[in-house]
């Protein structure tokens, strides 16, 4: 079986002939004839169909590209059809075939930037759908135009290079795109500068882009920015063009050394005076201001051996500041001529001209001023023993004029003096003591006394200097140590306990106090044989019976003495209060004899203490009795003449029996019943005692004659109350009675009508007001107004 296609593009009507073999033998592959036939025969050979090419952007349309044409049947019976990206596939409809004639023909414009080429495949199929012929490819390439322009990839383009640069000195690169075909001249692009804005310092290849300088002169000084235009263009320089701009600044390099405005300055500077300005050296540099290139620095050559003088750099104006360090004195030189550098932090390019006025002279003249005096010392410092006495020479603290020129006298006087301690002569400057400075002052710190002084001259104005005068107050020896404290306890027996530690102070300082030195008194030998006495350390020392000693206070003399020079002893009491003690060396409850004297109280302090307490308790009973006299005698005056009946009766609140009559009250019987009482005559047996009656007391009261009269109820009543009053059996008189029950059948009636037309007036109830505030009403209302 043979088959053939025809197929013809545009004008030039190829056609192409495919041989697929002959009837009876397997197909072969139609569309690759280079693969080799596994069944044997013979094959027509195939065509190779190139790829077909059209022009982007083709606006007549729609264009008829090529031809498909089967020999398997007669025209008529073959149905054609494409497949692809532009048919069947975005973008659809860019292409399309006649199915019965087999022409492909494009419908829309092409953009090869979007898609550069297209591949179809096409089909030959009879009337019933069955492939007549085997698939072939079909390639559509799109040919490019000159579309697009080109494209710098920045708008602005920045360099930097030094100024001065060699011509070749790189600077920067200019770079641009073309979105055409690179292989094509549509995007074979060229650089160029359109404008240098003046000389033509610059250049950039045409085909890189690279902008390097071309000659000598960059000079930051005249021009520091350079602004290019740059311009591209595709077809080799011949087609579309773009422009760009390149900022090109020159970096500043130190190609101009500082220079002084003028050659000579004239300053003037105060003396006495330092850390203060005299003026200010106006220097001039083109460099890049602020930069290191511009900054200058100033050195003094010569003029100024002493180093009285510094110039420093003002960072705004760069301006050097000349100033005093040290003070001037006019006394010793009037003028000073300085000779002053300057040059800048950068080193001077090799290049650079040189500089006509790096150098300049500096006059400084000195004016003379009125100088305070000096001290020749300062701060004096002296010491003095303690308790000085008044008058005692200190130190001479006298001071100088510097204005030697004008001779001027000098006065001292006292500044500071907290303890007025000091006295200072105001002609020389001597200073003394007035007074004894007292060791215990607030002002003395650490031993030392602090004042000052001050030295003024005449001139006018005057001028004043200060001194601080320090004196070291030396310690003296001048007291001995004393036993802390002077008293103690200790064991009679010698192996038991530990002894008695002894402990010594002393008011001076070191090295007039410890180590102390304790020693029993060599006046009294006989304390030695009974006592020992060893040394702890410097400051105590350890007091043990040698023998057993009997128990008691005993009174012991020791010597004591300081490490001073000369050395200060003191021969002191120690009161040792010697007890028994148990095993565990404390001394047994009651074993010591006389604790007092152990603490430093003698026998006789012991005896008039004692006399003191009882003269105190005796004067204290004898205030007692006198006020209970005053109060019987009270009782007494407001007793006589009473005119009511009082049935009081005082009971004791702490014996709160369950149902039991008081044993201390009145008997109400003698008021409720007398009649009957009167009959029978005395008790049965012998009353019960109060508790405050005497052990002596026996001698029972003999029944009393009821009165007959109502004129001797007031009588009867108040020997009646005498007798309680004396009768131990029954409460006193002064007790509580009862006021609501007035006898049974009295021959005399109530009693509150008993002498009631008697005037009470000579009556003293004003001692009522010693009974408390119960008794306080009655002294109100029968006391007088």
């Amino acid at each position: 079986m043979g088959a053939a296609l025809l197929l013809a593009l545009g004008l030039l009507a190829q056609s192409l002939c495919l041989s697929v073999g002959v009837p009876g033998l397997r197909r072969p592959h139609t569309l690759y004839p280079w693969h080799r036939v596994p069944a044997p025969g013979r094959v027509r050979r195939a065509w190779v169909i190139p790829p077909i090419s059209v022009s982007e952007n083709h606006k007549r349309l729609p264009f008829p590209l090529v031809q498909i044409k089967s020999d398997k049947q007669q025209l008529g019976s073959i149905i054609y059809s494409i497949q692809g990206p532009g048919v069947d596939e975005e973008p659809r409809g860019v292409f399309s075939i006649d199915k019965f004639t087999g022409k492909v023909s494009l419908n829309a414009m092409l953009d090869r930037e979007k898609t550069d080429r297209f591949r179809l495949r096409a089909f030959a199929l009879d009337l019933g759908g069955s492939t007549l012929e085997e698939p072939t490819d079909l390639e559509i390439v799109v040919v490019d135009q000159n579309d697009n322009r080109p494209v710098f990839r920045q708008e602005v383009f920045t360099g930097r290079v030094p100024e001065g640069a060699v011509p070749g000195t790189y600077v920067t690169r200019a770079e641009a795109t073309d979105a055409d075909d690179p292989e094509t001249d549509n995007a074979a692009l060229r650089y160029s500068i359109l404008e240098q804005g003046g000389p033509q310092l610059f250049s950039i290849d045409p085909h890189t882009g690279e902008i390097r300088t071309v000659q000598v002169g960059l000079d930051r000084e005249v021009v520091a920015v350079y602004n290019l235009t740059l311009q591209v263009a595709d077809m080799s320089g011949d087609g579309l063009t773009a422009t760009a701009s390149a900022i090109i600044t020159l970096e500043d390099v130190n190609d101009n050394a500082p220079e002084f405005t003028r050659g000579q300055f004239f300053l003037e500077a105060t003396e006495a005076i330092s850390g203060v300005d005299v003026g200010r050296l106006e220097v001039e540099d083109r460099d890049l201001p602020g930069s290191p290139n511009w900054v200058a620095r100033f050195t003094i050559l010569e003029g100024d051996p002493d180093g009285q003088f510094a110039i420093r750099t003002d960072p705004r104006t760069n301006e050097g500041v000349l100033s005093v360090v040290k003070p001037l004195d006019y006394e010793s030189r009037e003028r000073y001529d300085l000779r002053v550098a300057a040059q800048n932090e950068a080193p001077l390019q090799a290049a650079a001209p040189r500089a006509e006025r790096g150098q300049a002279r500096v006059s400084v003249q000195v004016r003379d001023v009125n100088e305070a005096p000096v001290f020749q010392e300062n701060p004096l410092r002296t010491s003095l023993a303690e308790g000085a006495a008044p008058g005692t020479p200190v130190a001479t603290f006298s001071a100088r004029d510097p204005d030697t020129r004008q001779p001027q006298r000098l006065s001292y006087s006292k500044d500071y003096d907290p303890e007025d301690w000091l006295q200072v002569d105001g002609a020389t400057g001597r200073v003394q003591t007035q007074r004894v400075l007292s060791p215990a002052s607030p002002f003395l710190k650490d031993g030392w006394y602090r004042a000052i002084i001050l030295a003024r001259d005449d001139a006018s104005p005057p001028s004043t200097a200060t001194g601080t005068l320090s004196v070291e107050i030396l310690e003296v020896n001048d007291h001995a140590p004393e036993l802390s404290p002077p008293w103690g306890s200790l064991c009679s027996m010698p192996d038991q306990g530990s002894g008695l530690l002894l402990g010594a102070t002393d008011e001076d300082l070191p090295p007039h106090g410890a180590p102390f030195h304790f020693q029993l008194s060599p006046r009294l030998p006989e304390l030695a044989r009974n006592w020992s006495l060893s040394q702890v350390n410097v400051s105590h020392a350890r007091l043990r019976p040698r023998l057993q000693v009997q128990e008691g206070l005993h009174r012991l003399s020791l010597l004591l003495q300081d490490s001073g020079q000369p050395p200060q002893q003191r021969e002191q009491p120690l009161n040792v209060s010697v007890c028994r003690c148990g095993l565990d060396g404390a001394c047994l409850p009651g074993a010591a004899a006389l604790r007092a004297g152990g603490a430093g109280i003698s026998l006789g302090a012991l005896v008039i203490v004692l006399a003191s307490v009882i003269l105190l308790l005796l004067l204290a009973l004898l205030v007692a009795l006198l006020a209970r006299c005053r109060q019987q005698s009270c009782d007494k005056r407001l007793l006589h003449g009473l005119q009511d009946d009082l049935r009081d009766n005082i009971l004791n609140y702490d014996e709160q029996g369950s149902g039991e009559e008081p044993q201390d009250a009145y008997d109400m019987d003698q008021l409720r019943h007398p009649a009957e009482l009167a009959v029978l005559g005395a008790p049965l047996g012998r009353p019960s005692l109060r508790r405050d009656a005497p052990f002596s007391w026996a001698h029972p009261q003999a029944p009393r004659v009821l009165p007959t009269s109502p004129s001797d109820i007031a009588d009867f009543i108040n020997e009646g109350l005498a007798a309680v009053d004396s009768d131990p059996t029954v409460p006193p008189y002064d007790t509580a009675l009862i006021y609501d029950y007035e006898g049974d059948g009295s021959v005399a009636g109530t009693l509150s009508s008993i002498l009631s037309s008697l005037d009470d007036e000579d009556q003293d109830y004003s001692c009522l007001w010693d009974w408390g505030p119960r008794f306080a009403r009655l002294a109100d209302l029968y006391g007088p107004p």
